[in-house]
């Protein structure tokens, strides 16, 4: 399927499950395609084809921009490795879960969420550890009769009784013996630990974007590298998203940008640095470098900026 089938597919499920979605934009390479929000949840989705060719670099900047628009980074893709991905199931990727379309479509418009998520070696489950240990007790099984039942030891079912996950053929096993559920399902909206043994990119240098200006006036600034915007500012618990450069590359990136921040109820500005005054386009403040560097403080900024 090509990516720009993925896209419209993506697109009209979650319209489907009720969220209004950014408008599609074509830059290459980008660390996210599109953002949706329903009521409280934002989603920073990437679609791809295979999961495996999002970067560490692109999953940072998707998790950086989730963090900052308070929403949830999401990849749904087709494949992993050489294998399609699972209806059902949930893989990760530097952190983030990924997930096929079927699967977002059960999800968020059907109501189901996945109970299987992928790692080394196939397909887990999570158990409701506490319910195992009331189911087995409420039996006068020890650790070792459970371990005989399962054919585990019970330091295995000590640690199933701790969270730790479990295959699904054990997880049937355990469920038709006590004739009871004990998996518990994903929630595919709630943020996942990033891996651990990961490293953290180092924050980078946008080129020529004027950080020390930004500090001056108690501004941060994080820079991005395939995002439609080449910054993300943060002032007085005010987001901006943040475009730099000369007006043939900025300017035409404004009207984005204001769909973005409507979407994302945030900020939007572009700074030109071949351009002198100042305008809307949109939501977005287009205004030149050197007006810029004359604004006193960041609440100056946000007076411009308005609603």
């Amino acid at each position: 399927m090509s990516q720009d089938r993925q896209l419209q597919l993506v697109t009209s499920v979650m319209i489907s499950a009720g969220f209004e979605v950014s408008e599609k934009f074509t830059l290459r390479p980008r660390s996210f395609d599109l953002i949706a929000r329903n009521n409280g949840t934002l989603l920073v989705i990437k679609v791809v084809t295979h999961i495996d060719s999002v970067s560490e670099e692109a999953a940072f900047d998707l998790d950086v921009i989730s963090q900052h628009l308070g929403g949830v980074p999401l990849i749904v893709g087709e494949r992993a490795r050489e294998a399609e991905l699972e209806r059902g199931a949930v893989y990760v990727r530097y952190g983030i879960y990924a997930i096929s379309i079927a699967t977002l479509y059960d999800y968020f418009v059907e109501k189901i969420p996945p109970l299987v998520y992928a790692s080394p070696g196939g397909l887990y489950v999570n158990i409701n550890g506490n319910a195992l240990r009331e189911l087995r007790e409420r039996r006068s099984m020890s650790l070792g009769d459970m371990g005989q039942v399962l054919g585990v030891s019970r330091r295995t079912i000590s640690k199933y009784e701790s969270g730790m996950g479990t295959t699904l053929d054990v997880a049937i096993r355990i469920e038709e013996y006590f004739n009871t559920g004990v998996v518990e399902s994903i929630d595919i909206v709630r943020r996942k630990p990033a891996e651990s043994g990961q490293e953290e990119p180092k924050k980078r240098q946008g080129p020529g974007i004027p950080i020390d200006f930004f500090e001056q006036l108690g501004i941060q600034l994080q820079t991005l590298r395939g995002a439609p915007f080449q910054a993300l500012l943060t002032f007085d618990k005010h987001t901006i998203l943040t475009g730099y450069g000369p007006a043939q590359k900025v300017v035409k990136r404004a009207a984005l940008i204001s769909n973005l921040s409507k979407i994302a109820k945030k900020h939007a500005m572009c700074i030109i640095t071949d351009y002198h005054h100042e305008k809307k386009i949109g939501r977005t403040l287009v205004i030149g470098e050197d007006r810029f560097h004359h604004i006193a403080d960041g609440f100056e900024l946000l007076d411009m900026l308005g609603d």
